[in-house]
């Protein structure tokens, strides 16, 4: 294996990085002012990353995360990625690599009709809508798709949707016009084929989006939607793929999706250690510089240790998604996502406490930085569910020689 960065993806690094330090960072204030002054049920976008995202596009720094457009492998991507990880707020859109765009940007390039591709991956490719994944529901655990109960019926040449959904990332966004809706069309189908995905655009009768869930507190900008889908009726070309395809498409979209969750996780840790390392050396306590007490030289050395096992588990996935696909790449995905926000918790909860009071505050950015992290331990998969697959992976393996010589009874 060899992560080295390829000369095409060291230019890009270069650009992305002088891109974020020129641009991104000086514009975090002017976000944070537009959104302080909207209030946190206002979810229109700050004008300063729709002009961001015109020179980063102009810029030739646009749709990364996708192979076929940008022409970078997923290991490629990974250290670009982190870059946008330091500004998650503004950087991934104004690049046009934020979840959940960049999911369902794969999904309809994976299943989508040409139709379809023309009315909606088109115009998210150039970053002229948003849109949302909508599957998660309130009454059922959902991180079993299986579970989910929300129906999808045919009648004639259309569809009929009823269900209740949350966690519908981005629908709050006035720019969403499209959700991808997994429901339930087969009922009596092999669990792994009840499920079906549809395209539902927002303005459809029967579509109520309800309210923005809030994360810790703090409402997002794009929202967490939850919508109450009552008899929402779509043509039957709508469908993506076939009947029972949902649970195979979900598999397809979540794959990527969680591991450009995992680079941009690292990139969050590099910014808090930045943040850590400048408290330790310019705050005094005790008399000295905390970067001279060795509780907190012990803190920034476990932080760099992390960070950088982290990232070497994410390239591992990133060049095994290359090599071999993303089912051979499956238990390496599951080992990252269990790991990658898990580390980025431990080093923002070490950054805030060398902050002291101010580290939960909003004079810092770590408080917010730690609520979306934290928050990823739940989404694309618990980490109980991925420490789940790991072991069983684990289990179900045959024996090393090693294994087998030291174990025999």
């Amino acid at each position: 294996m060899d992560f080295a960065m390829s000369a095409k993806a060291a230019d890009y690094h270069k650009r992305v990085t002088e891109f974020m330090v020129e641009h991104v960072f000086p514009a975090e204030k002017s976000y944070d002012e537009y959104r302080t002054a909207a209030g946190p049920h206002d979810f229109t976008v700050p004008p300063v990353v729709e002009e961001l995202k015109k020179l980063a596009k102009a810029q030739g720094l646009w749709n990364l995360f996708l192979p076929p457009e940008s022409g970078l492998t997923n290991l490629e991507y990974a250290p670009l990625a982190e870059l946008t990880g330091w500004s998650t707020e503004i950087a991934p859109e104004v690049f046009n690599c934020a979840a959940p765009d960049t999911g369902n940007m794969e999904t309809l390039h994976l299943f989508a009709t040409e139709e379809q591709r023309r009315q909606w991956l088109e115009p998210l490719l150039a970053g002229e809508i948003r849109s949302a994944f909508s599957m998660t529901e309130p009454a059922v655990a959902s991180s079993d798709a299986r579970n989910i109960q929300t129906a999808i019926t045919r009648d004639g040449d259309d569809y009929i949707i009823n269900g209740r959904k949350w966690w519908t990332s981005g629908a709050n966004d006035p720019r969403c016009k499209i959700l991808i809706v997994m429901g339930r069309t087969n009922p009596d189908a092999a669990s792994h084929q009840q499920q079906s995905m549809i395209l539902v655009p927002v303005d459809t009768p029967g579509v109520n989006i309800l309210r923005s869930t809030s994360v810790f507190g703090w409402q997002d900008q794009h929202g967490h939607a939850e919508v109450v889908y009552d008899n929402v009726r779509v043509p039957a070309s709508n469908l993506l793929a076939e009947e029972g395809m949902g649970f195979a498409i979900a598999q397809a979209r979540l794959g990527p999706g969680r591991i450009h969750h995992c680079m941009r996780a690292i990139g969050v840790a590099e910014r808090a250690l930045a943040l850590m390392t400048e408290r330790a050396r310019t705050r005094i306590a005790f008399g000295k510089p905390l970067a001279e007490q060795g509780v907190v030289q012990q803190q920034i050395a476990l932080s760099r240790n992390e960070i950088d096992q982290a990232r070497l588990l994410c390239q591992k996935a990133a060049w095994t998604i290359d090599q071999h696909g993303n089912k051979e790449a499956r238990n390496l995905v599951a080992q990252i996502k269990a790991v990658a926000p898990q580390m980025a918790c431990n080093v923002i909860d070490r950054a805030i406490q060398v902050h002291g009071g101010g580290g939960v505050s909003d004079d810092f950015p770590l408080a917010r930085m730690y609520g979306w992290q934290r928050a990823m331990r739940i989404f694309d998969g618990p980490d109980e569910v991925h420490m789940r697959s790991i072991a069983r992976a684990e289990i179900g393996a045959e024996p090393s020689a090693l294994a087998a010589a030291v174990t025999k009874g």
